[in-house]
């Protein structure tokens, strides 16, 4: 009986060393059963939730322009900077993120056949509306939205324009929303900063990812 509590300590000890484990697990699989219940077969929806995890840290540059401003300091992490990636001091640079922006759209074209297209447009006008003035441009950082709410318009929006067929409406809206509202319709505001401004990266890469999430679970 001496030694029960050293027991139950080395127990607690080891619960706390496996929880990270276990709460890595929950959300792999919370992560999968949305995807499946978008349509996506299992192996497939592992395939996109590794390719999307690694390329939030792909930034595809697609033009530059010279400014004047101070070098506002790297935002991204860019995987094709070896292969020339332009210099950014002096330059401003506007790139698209393959896990943030080319993937979910391509989601977006995967579920658009068996979208009710009235409802998407609306749901998204609204939804790129509401991000729009939910974002704000800060210096050196780049466009900053909160994570929650897109994703919690989306599936409002969703409930209220296509309530028999909420899933693709609320993906779409919600990844439209975002790459629209907060980073597209931001450009103009970026100023004369040197810095990369990354659709689909930075500030609102989180809000993407979990609009399939939330959308897919609770739609």
């Amino acid at each position: 009986m001496l030694f029960l509590p050293f027991s139950i300590l080395l127990l607690l000890l080891l619960l706390i060393l496996l929880l990270p484990f276990f709460l890595l697990v929950i959300q792999i699989e919370l992560i999968r059963v949305a995807l499946a219940k978008i349509g996506l077969s299992p192996v497939a929806a592992f395939l996109i939730l590794i390719f999307s995890l690694i390329g939030s840290a792909v930034n595809i540059p697609v033009c530059t322009r010279s400014v004047a401003g101070m070098y506002g300091g790297p935002q991204c992490f860019f995987l094709l900077e070896p292969f020339g990636l332009p210099e950014i001091a002096g330059r401003q640079v506007i790139a698209v993120n393959l896990g943030g922006c080319i993937i979910p759209l391509i989601l977006c074209l995967y579920l658009l056949p068996r979208t009710p297209l009235l409802p998407a447009f609306f749901a998204t006008a609204v939804s790129v509306v509401v991000c729009f003035h939910l974002s704000r441009v800060v210096p050196g950082i780049g466009v900053q939205i909160p994570a929650l709410i897109p994703p919690l318009v989306a599936v409002a929006l969703a409930y209220l324009f296509s309530p028999g067929n909420k899933i693709p409406v609320a993906y779409i809206s919600g990844v439209l929303g975002v790459l629209i509202g907060a980073d597209i319709l931001n450009l103009p505001n970026l100023g004369e900063t040197a810095a990369v401004m990354s659709i689909g990266g930075a500030g609102v890469y989180d809000g993407i990812f979990l609009v399939g999430i939330i959308s897919a679970l609770l739609a």
